[in-house]
């Protein structure tokens, strides 16, 4: 038995269309103030920022790609780039040889320290700023919602593949 789609309603619709759009053009935004006054990527500043609030300042890389929702094929080689360029380091786990260790090196930190306050100034006055308190809660309680909405499913099997952060 076939059943038809749940079309969206003109109100979804709206609310759908400008997800895509400001998620599109935030991203576009981020990743260019921190190219342009950081020489680096939004994706590299995440990796680097989940390291610096982890104990040590340490992470292992299933746990980091967890964190940064990306693939541990993409995340190695971001990984490769930064250690490349003194910003993070890796190495065995000591307590389980299958497991590599990404660290934040005392570079990486000041790296990091340095992109901060533009970056968190970009985010305030592209998102905060033109918020209300209210609508900053509201924003949050929908992101926490689709969340733990899109948790369940990946936990519930759905049939679907593993999500690939998941992936072992």
């Amino acid at each position: 038995m076939t059943t038809s789609p749940r079309w969206l309603d003109s109100e979804e619709q709206r609310a759908w269309l400008a997800y895509i759009d400001f998620s599109t053009l935030l991203a576009d935004h981020l990743n260019r103030q921190l190219r342009r006054d950081a020489g680096m990527t939004h994706a590299d500043y995440s990796l680097l920022a989940h390291l610096s609030t982890a104990p040590d300042r340490t992470l292992t890389m299933s746990e980091l790609a967890e964190r940064l929702k990306v693939t541990r094929s993409r995340l190695t080689h971001a990984v490769t780039r930064l250690q490349e360029a003194g910003y993070v380091s890796r190495r065995e786990d000591p307590g389980n040889r299958r497991n590599q260790l990404a660290a934040l090196t005392p570079q990486g930190l000041e790296l990091l320290e340095r992109a901060a306050p533009g970056h968190v100034e970009a985010v305030r006055r592209a998102v905060f700023d033109t918020l209300t308190p209210e609508q900053v809660g509201q924003l949050a309680d929908i992101g926490e919602a689709i969340n733990a909405a899109l948790q369940r499913m990946d936990a519930g099997g759905d049939d679907q593949e593993p999500l690939p952060w998941r992936r072992r």
